[in-house]
């Protein structure tokens, strides 16, 4: 008599898949449309609190009369102080943000961030430039060499790392390696200018830590332009961006024009980073933690994660600064403080996705 056949216990290999933000499933347009609502509401409130809390508390009656001018006290405090500040923040913490969902997608490395092409170095040595060579002391002053001093860098590390990957079939990994060479050759080159000039290593040093305290109407008029130039070129290539994820003979097949799409993605990186790292200091976390939030809240569509993004960068900078101003008897930079509250959030994004995965 034949043995009965014995049930056999077949399991599919399992797959392996990415572990840094993978999206919840299957988001509606209705609810990528309520996490956006939901995240500008928490901005406005960041926003109130970030106008209300300072040297001299403002309840938020007091802070309406100084915006509409009915209370001349609290209309200096308002206006000379606290929106210039406010406007910095919203405006950086958008530019770093976005500019790290473009980087992401344009190395294809979900570690990537704004500082890849040595856009941040090349803010340094022109602030560097500025406060030893020329002798300026504003902030208002060196911005704009801050912001020239990164879009050269930022265009010279992408001409560079494209005939590199070209030349060598590297890929996107060659991007990476020429971008941190650049970024070592250059911050190389800043603290040599900084080793012989020991009051502008000190004033330096004030703006490397990223800060807003002292930013004014003529810093944020002064990056105003390019970080919203650079948003707009940020959302008319997000079509093209959606593609270029896929890779680069899937982008190709679909249509889409690559190499200006990497282009555009790369000068919209340079605007952005360079304009935000001139005014508000190289402040880390922003660009790295926040796409990859904002990719897991509404899924891997361009157009919703540069939105979400727009929303949750100035929220954490912004939260950043307003605690830096309560946490101690003086004041703590929004850099140090990004850096405390962004290193849990990653934590938390990477632990998610590992049990998600599991």
């Amino acid at each position: 008599m034949p043995f009965p056949a014995a049930r056999l216990h077949l399991s599919r290999p399992r797959l392996s898949r990415p572990r840094l933000s993978r999206p919840r499933p299957a988001r509606t347009a209705r609810g990528r449309a309520l996490t956006i609502a939901a995240a500008a509401i928490a901005l406005g409130l960041i926003v109130i609190a970030s106008l209300a809390i300072g040297a001299r508390d403002l309840t938020p009656v007091e802070v309406w009369h100084g915006l509409t001018h009915a209370d001349p006290i609290a209309a200096a405090v308002v206006w000379d102080q606290r929106v210039p500040r406010t406007a910095v923040g919203l405006l950086a913490g958008a530019g770093l943000a976005v500019a790290g969902v473009l980087m992401q997608t344009l190395t294809r490395n979900p570690l990537a961030d704004p500082r890849i092409f040595g856009v941040a170095a090349g803010a340094s040595l022109g602030v560097v430039i500025g406060l030893s060579v020329l002798g300026l002391t504003g902030i208002g002053q060196y911005v704009w060499l801050g912001i020239a001093g990164a879009l050269a860098a930022g265009l010279v590390g992408y001409a560079v790392s494209t005939v590199a990957a070209r030349n060598t079939g590297g890929g996107t990994v060659t991007y990476a390696l020429c971008g941190a060479a650049l970024d070592a050759s250059l911050s190389a080159m800043v603290y040599a200018v900084l080793a012989t000039d020991v009051h502008s290593f000190d004033q330096y040093r004030f703006w490397a830590v990223g800060s807003l305290a002292g930013r004014d109407a003529e810093v944020a008029w002064g990056m105003a332009p390019f970080l919203l130039g650079g948003i707009a070129l940020a959302l008319l290539a997000a079509r093209s961006l959606d593609g270029l994820q896929l890779g680069h003979e899937a982008a190709a097949g679909l249509g889409h024009r690559v190499g200006l799409t990497r282009a555009a993605a790369a000068i919209t990186v340079a605007l952005l980073t360079g304009a935000a790292v001139a005014a508000a200091g190289p402040i880390g976390f922003i660009g790295l933690a926040i796409p990859h939030l904002a990719r897991w809240a509404v899924g891997a569509t361009h157009r919703a994660q540069i939105a979400l993004s727009l929303m949750l960068g100035p929220c954490m900078l912004l939260t950043a600064d307003v605690i830096g101003r309560v946490i101690v008897p003086g004041e703590a930079p929004a850099g140090i403080i990004c850096a405390c509250l962004g290193a849990p959030l990653l934590i938390a994004l990477v632990r998610r996705a590992r049990t998600v995965t599991a």
